[in-house]
């Protein structure tokens, strides 16, 4: 995009648009909005697509709230710190939402539109962020909700169908009663929308969408929103140029279950045993080993993944080991040879003496035991 344009746009923004606005059609069959400061909330992933969506409605006026949802697989690290600051720099107001726990339960295992290459049902996921992002509208009362979805760019989850299947997933959450109060389902009030879906807004590819709800009722114009499509970034780089922001992330990578390590840890796990909750931090941290009759043992690496194992486990009992080293985790069902087995590789990433025994605590067992030759261990690795 040439930055004359660019100026251009930013000019005819700054001539048309009044930051505190509310909006009113002039010429439309639709009546005006009640007089209030129009509001969205946002599912604000720390991408690009979802800053430039939000910078788009903040320029027309509107109030953006930025939903960053947690669903239990995205970095390891505490990001919180960069949400907050690159949602200051479009304008929008964080709220971070857990949804870890209702993901696992709802829709990892069982999504209704299938997985993308790896362990990622992406459709699914959207929709019940969409979900989520309607609760919290009601909560807020705010009028709409918008994502940085780019037609296009994604195989799986973007195409016209994958957005199109997320919008009659929420059309059916839009059937529950509490949205009663800001749909007109007999389409009696034209101020209203007939189903929950028609208050989604994509303003990335918005002029390749069917209009929307918010748009044909004026609260959004539709010409200050775009037309990107496909998986080129160039339009998204030359906005990022002219809006000059610090805080911004590069694309894809946030979601671990698009990571092929990951993936095949759940893979493995399930031919093992039910997988539980608990289990999303073994699939995140640490040396993921399995042993000779299957069981599974997890081996901090340093100290931030001893805390991140240190929880209280259905399926598993910590290892704790008397000198100073990692803290690891077994399957409970491990044998007794595979007890022994474990006990001994942990020791061997600790400051241990290979000729001495050191007591090890597995659950409520107690081991003398000494350290297996460390250049062996690797052979139990799952991933190589």
């Amino acid at each position: 995009m040439n930055s004359n344009i660019l100026e251009s746009e930013q000019t005819t923004h700054s001539q048309q648009i009044n930051a505190t606005s509310t909006y009113k059609l002039q010429d439309s069959q639709y009546p005006a909005k009640k007089s209030k400061q129009i509001a969205a909330v946002a599912l604000f992933s720390g991408g690009l697509d979802s800053m430039i969506s939000m910078q788009l409605l903040h320029e027309q006026g509107i109030k953006v709230y930025a939903l960053n949802f947690n669903i239990g697989f995205g970095s390891n690290k505490d990001k919180s710190e960069y949400f907050h600051n690159a949602a200051k720099q479009v304008g929008a107001e964080l709220i971070q939402i857990d949804i870890a726990k209702q993901f696992f339960d709802n829709i990892l295992f069982k999504p209704q539109f299938g997985y993308g290459r790896f362990f990622n049902p992406c459709i699914d996921c959207h929709a019940n962020m969409f979900s989520h992002a309607f609760s919290k509208m009601l909560e807020l009362n705010a009028d709409f909700a918008i994502s940085g979805e780019v037609l296009g760019q994604r195989p799986k989850s973007q195409r016209r169908d994958a957005l199109d299947q997320v919008r009659s997933l929420i059309r059916k959450i839009g059937e529950n009663p509490k949205y009663d109060s800001i749909l007109s389902r007999d389409g009696n009030d034209i101020t209203k929308p007939r189903t929950l879906d028609e208050l989604m807004l994509r303003p990335m590819s918005a002029k390749l969408l069917p209009e929307s709800f918010p748009e044909k009722m004026g609260w959004v114009n539709r010409e200050h929103l775009l037309g990107v499509s496909g998986r080129g970034r160039q339009t998204q780089f030359d906005l990022l140029k002219k809006y000059g922001w610090k805080y911004h992330e590069k694309p894809g990578g946030g979601c671990l279950l698009t990571d092929t390590s990951v993936t095949l840890k759940i893979k493995d796990m399930m031919t093992h045993r039910e997988v539980v909750f608990e289990d999303i931090a073994l699939f995140k941290n640490g040396r993921y080993m399995v042993l000779d009759n299957g069981a599974k043992l997890v081996i901090a690496r340093n100290e931030e993944e001893n805390k991140k194992l240190d929880i209280t486990h259905s399926k598993m009992d910590k290892i704790i080991p008397e000198a100073i080293g990692p803290l690891a985790l077994l399957d409970k069902n491990a044998t007794d040879s595979e007890k022994i087995l474990a006990g001994r590789i942990v020791l061997s990433y600790c400051k241990t003496d290979p000729n001495q025994n050191y007591k090890v605590t597995i659950g409520d067992e107690y081991f003398k035991l000494s350290p297996y030759p460390r250049e062996e261990t690797s052979k139990f690795l799952f991933l190589k």
